[in-house]
């Protein structure tokens, strides 16, 4: 039996009219557009539960990847830490300081502290046995014509007076690295104004630290020769010597700075527990070594080698 045909209108395709019905023909072009409806929804609603695993996951690596948050400075492993007598140290930091001046360069100690983050913090000044800074510019606010004036002049002082001073550092001359001040003339100090432009830099007198005194004479001279120190995030630095000191005295700079760190360590017992971890030595242009203690090694060079430049 014959069949007859008919063309679909959109591919063109013959096919039997038994086969394809007005109904069928209908039926079987919207299937596949019902199909990929369904598997559209199916496929959004896939992605959204992965999404939301995805989501769960990140959010418990986040969870897991948080760390508590020390209380206490890290400090290394000494074992693991090449550690230097004193004469050995010196010796390879003038190495690395060959063809500079020795009044140049200077060597710095660096004392690591086992001490917790947050709590009070170590602040001080000395007098070493041996000065590093002897070239040190100090300015002495009092009345310029007074006696106090003459014992600043007498023992150093760069500069010396009060309206004088002021008018110099808002001016933008600080020709001065230290500053104190005669008690006296601490009133005329806080009116000045200067304290927003020495503060900042350190300069401020302060009778905490010292520098605002009654004798400016004894003042000048220990803060001449004296060095000031403070812990920042767990370790205390200081100048304590020129590249050009002998082993002998860098040993007593050394002892008198740490001695007096234990001091200010133990009036700060009774709030927050400090202790020394690690004593470093570098110079300006040179690295840190770690001093294991002693003065000389076995294999270390006689004393006098380092005593001349």
């Amino acid at each position: 039996m014959a069949f007859s045909s008919r063309y679909c209108p959109s591919c063109l395709l013959s096919l039997p009219t038994r086969i394809i019905t007005p109904f069928a023909f209908r039926a079987n072009l919207a299937s596949p557009f019902l199909q990929q409806a369904r598997t559209a929804a199916q496929s959004s609603n896939a992605n959204k539960s992965r999404s939301k695993k995805d989501s769960s996951k990140g959010s418990t690596k986040t969870t897991k990847k948080k760390r508590k948050t020390r209380s206490h400075f890290l400090q290394p492993d000494l074992r693991r830490v090449t550690q230097f007598s004193l004469v050995d140290a010196m010796r390879y930091l003038r190495a690395a300081e060959v063809g500079r001046p020795p009044n140049s360069a200077k060597y710095d100690l660096h004392i690591r502290l086992r001490t917790a983050k947050n709590g009070a913090v170590v602040r001080n000044r000395l007098l070493l046995p041996h000065p590093v800074h002897t070239d040190l510019r100090i300015a002495v606010i009092c009345p310029s014509d007074s006696a106090h004036a003459r014992a600043a002049k007498a023992a150093g002082a760069h500069l010396v007076g009060e309206e004088e001073i002021f008018d110099a550092v808002k001016a933008g001359r600080i020709e001065f690295e230290r500053c104190i001040c005669q008690q006296d003339s601490l009133a005329k100090l806080g009116k000045s104004g200067v304290a927003r432009i020495l503060g900042p830099r350190g300069l401020m007198p302060s009778a905490k630290l010292g520098t605002v005194v009654k004798d400016v004479g004894s003042a000048v001279r220990g803060l001449a020769g004296g060095s000031e120190y403070r812990e920042r995030m767990g370790v205390v630095r200081m100048a304590i010597g020129q590249l050009g000191f002998t082993p002998e005295e860098m040993q007593s700079n050394i002892r008198v700075f740490i001695e007096g760190l234990k001091k200010d360590i133990g009036v700060l017992s009774d709030r927050i527990s400090k202790d020394i971890h690690e004593v470093v030595l570098s110079s300006t242009h040179g690295p840190g070594l770690s001093l294991n203690g002693e003065l000389r090694g076995p294999a270390s060079p006689p004393t006098k080698d380092l005593s001349t430049m």
